[in-house]
């Protein structure tokens, strides 16, 4: 007989200049790392059945964040990013929380305790997998307008969807949000980017 298990262990790390969350590498180079694996799993498989385990992922990562969103919040602390794919060791189910001040160990608990047991009730994922909830680390994602706000004065990578000129990738100092448009210094040179010219977003070292 089958049975389901999800197993919780939580990640909070006081995290060095070379390491992301659980002791490891940035983390940009960590998620970098974890894409490369999900790629060689789902690799294996035709590109019809990966993008419908693709389509799968994303109702449960939309799904997991309509209720975490404000439960989050009403402990105090931010979503930043939800992860679910399959790794070396199986299925992991990756939170990435943040508040002012950093996130603590009990922080992570308490969340991983919310999310644990509401997964349990909803049934929502139908085989086994892993739950980590962790800080985001130095390298954290910038998603929404108030983080461009929030890490005005802080260095930061930005990718974008369409290149400008022959460059799509930028990295230099925030300097905040003018009309609805990203400013950006690098090296001295003001660069604005509208934010749905934006795909990947997240601070730099």
């Amino acid at each position: 007989m089958y049975a389901k298990v999800g197993f919780a262990r939580f990640f909070y790390c006081l995290i060095s200049e070379n390491q992301g969350p659980g002791g490891q590498v940035s983390g940009a180079r960590w998620r970098e790392t974890g894409n490369r694996k999900f790629r060689a799993v789902c690799g294996e498989y035709p590109e019809e059945t990966r993008q419908v385990v693709s389509r799968g992922t994303d109702r449960i990562i939309n799904t997991i964040r309509e209720f975490a969103e404000p439960v989050l919040a009403g402990l105090g602390l931010e979503l930043v990013e939800i992860q679910f794919r399959p790794e070396a060791h199986g299925w992991v189910l990756r939170l990435f929380i943040d508040k002012e001040g950093g996130v603590t160990i009990d922080d992570c608990a308490d969340v991983s305790r919310e999310i644990s047991a509401w997964l349990e009730v909803e049934d929502l994922i139908e085989h086994s997998y892993h739950l980590e909830v962790s800080s985001p680390g130095l390298e954290r994602p910038l998603r929404r307008r108030q983080d461009f706000e929030r890490f005005s004065g802080r260095r930061a990578r930005i990718k974008l969807k369409e290149p400008v000129g022959e460059q799509r990738v930028f990295v230099g100092t925030l300097a905040g949000l003018e009309e609805e448009m990203v400013v950006l210094l690098v090296d001295g040179r003001e660069h604005r980017f509208a934010l749905n010219m934006i795909s990947r977003a997240r601070l730099s070292l």
